[in-house]
């Protein structure tokens, strides 16, 4: 858990969510059908505290996910409430949840540009903002979405979720994390009144943006920090190995479900150097084990 920043194995099919969406066809000027490039797309998770905390649909714990199609695109999103605002009796779920929520909606709205994932997070924050009653608390967010019309995907990432894509057993692409130092990422906040110049707050148009041409096979991971905390890129790379290319969604959650389940038994590993000791070494402070902590999983493929 980082202050005002954040901060075994398990039957996991009764925690996981799947979806797939369904083939894309398209009439061309010509009159000729052609098929159009499109996510199958699967969710695990865990939440920190399996006890305490309940599985709420799009929710892990402090962590939410949103995952919807339009006739021309599929967006795919993650974020992950700030654990620090527990103490100020703030339930951090609750700012994370509105977001994804919001930009799900949005998505549907007249104005959604998909190339223009950045739109939806400083959108769907501008109405946190604007809600009667004050939505306390702080988040980090990835949003990814497929342009179906130039195979291209678009994404905004601020903090330390994130996302990878992998194709021919490489990665093509790793989203950086975003820190303002060691374990306190950027985020989106809304302080209580009193209180803007004690917490961190960034602008959603500091979010890393960019645009990645996709082929169909590719493998798409798009997680919070709870799966690159605790899972070294070599796993990482050989679980995604084996998604390209799958189209069976019961595969493709067979997967899914083995990287979360993966993620939290190393999150509770004293023993184990995870990516975040590795962090908190080069940072000049000792650490080791895993980082107990939300796990959200969002597995993708490009198929047609």
């Amino acid at each position: 858990m980082r202050s005002l920043g954040r901060g075994s194995n398990l039957i996991s099919r009764a925690l996981c969510s799947g979806y797939c969406s369904l083939l894309k066809v398209v009439t061309s000027n010509s009159g000729v059908s052609k098929l159009r490039p499109h996510f199958i797309t699967v969710v695990c998770g865990f939440p920190k505290d399996l006890l305490t905390s309940n599985c709420k649909p799009g929710k892990y714990g402090e962590d939410s996910w949103f995952k919807t199609s339009t006739p021309n695109a599929d967006v795919l999103g993650v974020a992950d409430g700030v654990g620090g605002w527990r103490i100020y009796g703030v339930d951090p779920g609750e700012f994370s949840s509105f977001l994804m929520k919001t930009c799900e909606r949005l998505v549907h709205g007249v104005n959604f540009n998909p190339e223009r994932p950045v739109n939806l997070l400083f959108y769907s924050y501008l109405e946190l903002m604007e809600q009667k009653k004050p939505i306390v608390g702080s988040s980090t967010a990835c949003v990814l979405i497929l342009n179906r019309d130039n195979s291209t995907v678009y994404t905004a990432n601020i903090g330390d979720s994130g996302f990878m894509i992998v194709r021919r057993g490489a990665i093509i692409h790793k989203s950086a994390e975003q820190q303002h130092y060691f374990n306190t990422p950027f985020q989106l906040s809304m302080p209580p009144p009193g209180y803007n110049h004690r917490v961190l707050r960034d602008s959603p148009y500091s979010a890393d943006t960019l645009s990645i041409p996709v082929q169909v096979g590719d493998a798409i991971l798009v997680a919070t920090d709870g799966v690159f905390d605790n899972v070294p890129e070599e796993l990482l790379l050989d679980v995604l190995k084996e998604v390209e290319g799958v189209t069976d969604p019961f595969k493709l959650q067979m997967i899914a479900n083995t990287l979360a389940t993966m993620a939290r038994a190393l999150s509770c590993n004293g023993e184990f150097l995870s990516p975040f000791a590795i962090n908190a070494r080069r940072n000049n402070i000792y650490a080791m084990g895993g980082k107990p902590d939300d796990i959200t999983v969002v597995l993708a493929t490009v198929a047609l």
